[in-house]
């Protein structure tokens, strides 16, 4: 997530040339709230399986990706209303940037899900040596 948020903002729309505040500082910061996003969204993801809210046989991977969405969304209506945004007005910006959040996020939601389903293979094969 931390570089594909670097790759968006950094590259594709140069939004990191105009923060007001020293880059290392900004990437610093950024990367300890991707960590905390990143845990709390595996911590999301293993609490809706062990609930059997999502099911690990019908589409997991998918619906890692949408609830990842889903906390992207929410993240960025939290940014949204702290004034945090590097959106620079207008309504189009808005939606490119909410959009944007959830599409980075789910990412993450589909990473959570492959490292759940790495694990869980790991630990089946291992099962089967003993």
């Amino acid at each position: 997530m931390f570089l594909i948020s670097w790759l968006w903002h950094g590259l594709a729309l140069t939004d990191l040339e105009e923060i007001s505040i020293p880059l290392t500082l900004y990437f610093s910061l950024a990367a300890v709230v991707y960590i905390v996003l990143g845990l709390g969204m595996t911590f999301f993801i293993h609490t809706a399986i062990l609930h059997e809210w999502i099911s690990l046989k019908k589409a997991f991977p998918f619906t890692s990706m949408l609830m990842g969405a889903a906390i992207g969304f929410f993240v960025y209506l939290v940014i949204f209303i702290l004034g945090m945004s590097f959106t620079k007005g207008g309504m189009v910006h808005v939606i490119a940037d909410v959009l944007w959040q959830m599409v980075e996020q789910g990412v993450g939601g589909l990473m959570v899900s492959l490292g759940i389903i790495y694990d869980m293979h790991k630990r089946y094969l291992e099962s089967e040596r003993a």
